[in-house]
């Protein structure tokens, strides 16, 4: 099926799906129709405009055999614009048809842990979470931590938390892998630039549709939560310790005084870990010609370098520096995220034109 028989399928599905919403057989088949019409709908949308573009090429190619010499000029100006308009819709109709990462709109969890460098890169974690709760709030999402593991002097050694808002995971997944600060420590009194590294997981936040847990393959153990340096931060058993017995992954809580609360925020980051470890088995079946280069969620890849001294901030996936490190540590990290998304995209494009032949 060609380009534009493609579209005109999906505008023939497009209104055999508005006049079903009257038939629909309860709230729930609605939602699910009106859901179905919004996804075609914005492709039908660049559609129309397409088929108004291209009447609108042939309308001023005609022009071209005027008798009038001005009329043909302008004909010729105004089909350069016209030209270049269509190629834009052509490839953002493609984008569009193809399938997209159906966790894209989830919520995430996001994983900070500290790499090499001890304090320092736990200082980095800091930061880290900091620029991404900035960058979560610039875009209305809610953030919540879920767990943390501090170190007494403003660092973590680990930090987990939830970031709740349509569309996080489409921009925030390219985050996942090793960061690396370059920089002078506050305490490093010769003024040696040191090196730390910091790694980042951030997952798609799983359902209860995704992952089911049985009760057996869970062990629950409870504990007093401790503070730094190892005193009781409370006497009660409230903090919480997951084992999933199938794969052996463990989950901690103790940042709430609540038992019930900490067990919920728990689980929510297992059953997170449980469905990424099922997304790893997905693309490892999928093979290398296909798996994509950027993106890949790799956490032992080093993806970034932040080095203070130049005021640098370096992709090493696409090569693209910006000198601009205050802003970018204040969670302004779309010039950053824009050119990996847009390198994704013509990844996608590509492979889609090529199975299109």
């Amino acid at each position: 099926m060609s380009f534009l028989e493609s579209l005109a399928d999906i505008e023939r599905k497009y209104n055999e799906l508005s006049e079903a919403l009257s038939v629909s057989k309860g709230v729930a088949d609605y939602q699910g129709k009106m859901k179905q019409l919004s996804n075609l709908g914005i492709i039908v949308e660049k559609y129309n405009t397409y088929k108004k573009v291209a009447g609108d090429i042939a309308g001023s190619s005609g022009l071209l055999n005027s008798d009038d010499a001005e009329l043909r000029e302008l004909a010729k100006q105004e089909l350069k614009g016209l030209e270049e308009r269509k190629a834009e819709l052509e490839k953002d109709i493609k984008l569009l048809l193809i399938p997209r990462d159906p966790n894209d709109d989830k919520n995430i969890i996001v994983e900070i842990r500290a790499g090499a460098g001890g304090d320092e890169s736990a200082l980095f974690a800091a930061e880290l979470f900091r620029l991404y709760s900035r960058y979560g709030d610039a875009r209305g999402w809610k953030a919540e931590i879920l767990s943390s593991n501090s170190i007494g002097i403003g660092g973590f050694k680990e930090i987990i938390l939830s970031m709740l808002g349509k569309g996080a995971y489409s921009r925030l997944k390219y985050e996942s892998g090793v960061h690396r600060v370059q920089r002078v420590p506050a305490t490093e009194a010769s003024g040696r630039i040191h090196t730390s590294t910091v790694t980042v997981a951030v997952l798609p936040e799983a359902e209860d549709v995704d992952i089911q847990i049985k009760p057996e393959e869970l062990r629950i153990d409870t504990y007093c939560a401790g503070g730094h340096g190892g005193q009781s931060v409370n006497t009660t058993y409230s903090a919480v310790r997951l084992t999933h017995l199938p794969t052996n992954i463990v989950v901690a809580c103790q940042d709430e005084r609540s038992q019930l609360k900490n067990k919920a925020k728990a689980m929510k980051v297992l059953m997170t870990r449980l469905l990424a470890l099922r997304m790893e088995e997905q693309q490892k079946q999928i093979g290398d010609e296909r798996r994509s280069q950027i993106g890949s969620g790799d956490r032992s890849e080093k993806i970034r370098t932040y080095n203070f001294p130049q005021n640098r901030v370096t992709d090493h996936r696409i090569n693209v520096s910006i000198f601009n490190l205050p802003e970018i540590m204040e969670g302004n990290i779309d010039g950053l995220l824009d050119p990996i998304i847009e390198v994704e995209h013509n990844n996608r494009l590509k492979e889609f034109e090529k199975n299109s032949k």
